[in-house]
């Protein structure tokens, strides 16, 4: 069974493929054996190994934010961690409270706690070792450990929020970026590496249903064909990432080009060019995701309404009728029905 610590690395490895960087040259800039990709009951990498991973996927994918953007496209459910926190919480605190625990099995060089007040709830991510700050493992984990944080929240809750305050300790060059992930402007040269929410969250009960959807439609893209070699267009790059990220709602245009590491004007350039626009993209994401989760059966239409990104059920039902001609309610019974 794989290690939490031992998945983080196998998604940086699949989001390094989306991100057209070869996971095999990668393996063998950073001096580790091609078969690790393979193997199962994988031996850890060295400090050394993981170094030199992040080193030259900074220096490939031309993104200082990798982790940052890494972050954005991860999932909680791929470290293999939610069921532990799904199954031994009922509330938001409970959750975060868990989570803190579990965040040394994912990295040796932070530690997560919680702390609250009467007004706020604060996730603090505490560094383990001296030298952390001159460490590009170290910076760039920091990075994805923060995001994780704040999308977590969102499926815990079923809906996006934004953190009253986030405090970092490192220089932020590109402000606007950080802001757009993080939801708010991030306080740069801090003393510690903090985020902040509003109290009332702290007590709300967590929705496990949204965790379960994922999982299902996980599965599903599991069968698509994802070849490591073959080249794909950019639009089937979009339309996978699309489709696997798709949490509460289909990323806007914004999200997705800077998760490619390009401007919107260019990545909409790039699709034309394919004659395909990001509009039909993700509206056919959003109609894949429908009808997997339709045809699966065990949820409710409002439920993957929400999932999808749609606040009314009634604006999903219209849209839903425009790509397959028929209502949610009568494609779900369709597919029930005794042939």
């Amino acid at each position: 069974m794989e290690t939490p610590a031992t998945n983080l690395i196998l998604g940086l490895l699949a989001y390094a493929v989306q991100r057209d960087i070869s996971p095999e040259r990668l393996c063998k800039l950073a001096h580790i054996d091609p078969f690790w990709l393979d193997q199962s009951g994988r031996q850890p990498l060295s400090e050394k190994q993981v170094n030199d991973l992040w080193l030259n996927l900074l220096y490939l994918s031309n993104d200082q934010q990798f982790g940052l953007h890494f972050g954005e496209s991860l999932q909680l459910s791929a470290l293999g961690m939610v069921g532990e926190i799904i199954k031994s919480s009922s509330t938001v605190g409970e959750a975060v409270t868990i989570a803190a625990g579990l965040v040394e099995l994912v990295t040796n060089w932070f530690s997560m706690t919680v702390s609250r007040n009467s007004q706020t709830f604060t996730i603090h991510l505490n560094p383990l070792k001296a030298e952390w700050q001159i460490s590009v493992t170290a910076v760039q984990t920091l990075q994805v450990l923060m995001v994780l944080v704040i999308r977590e929240l969102d499926g815990l809750l079923l809906h996006k929020i934004a953190p009253v305050a986030v405090n970092y300790t490192g220089d932020i060059v590109n402000v606007s970026e950080y802001e757009r992930v993080f939801r708010c402007r991030p306080k740069a040269g801090s003393a510690d590496n903090t985020i902040t929410f509003d109290i009332r969250y702290w007590s709300q009960p967590i929705i496990s249903a949204n965790y379960e959807l994922q999982n299902f439609l996980k599965e599903k893209m599991s069968s698509v064909p994802n070849p490591l070699s073959a080249p794909e267009r950019l639009a089937d790059k979009i339309n996978r990432y699309l489709i696997s990220n798709a949490y509460l709602g289909v990323l806007s245009l914004e999200e997705t080009a800077a998760n490619f590491n390009m401007s919107p004007r260019t990545l909409q350039r790039r699709l034309k060019d394919e004659q395909v626009s990001y509009q039909q993209l993700a509206d056919n994401a959003r109609q894949y995701l429908a009808v997997q989760a339709l045809k699966q059966g065990g949820y409710a239409v409002k439920e993957i309404a929400y999932m999808l990104g749609y606040n009314e059920l009634s604006a999903f039902s219209r849209a839903f009728k425009r790509w397959t001609g028929n209502s949610p309610e009568n494609y779900r019974l369709s597919q029930s029905a005794p042939s």
